[in-house]
C-alpha cells in the first residue's frame, strides 16, 4: 500500500530532516525543507516519519550594502 500524505503536513525524512508536503499523489511526493529546499521524492521509495514539528525557520539572507557611485 502506498502512503499518500496531505499537503501541509509536517514529516521528518532522516537525511533533510523537518519538511511540509507541499504535494503528493501515487507517483511522487514534493517536501520544502527549510534549510534544503524543495525535493521531489518517489513515494513508494520514500521513508518519512509525520510528525508535529514545526521546520526551522528559513534564515533570511542579509543584503550586501551597495556601493556609493562615484562622482567624476
Amino acid at each position: 500500500m502506498i502512503t499518500v500524505y496531505e499537503e501541509g503536513q509536517q514529516v521528518r525524512h532522516q537525511q533533510y530532516g523537518v519538511g511540509t508536503i507541499l504535494a503528493s499523489d501515487e507517483d511522487r511526493t514534493s517536501i520544502d525543507f527549510s534549510d534544503h529546499g524543495t525535493k521531489k521524492f518517489v513515494t513508494s521509495m520514500v521513508v518519512l516519519e509525520i510528525t508535529a514539528d514545526q521546520p526551522e525557520k528559513k534564515a533570511k539572507k542579509s543584503a550586501r550594502p551597495r556601493r556609493k557611485a562615484v562622482k567624476k
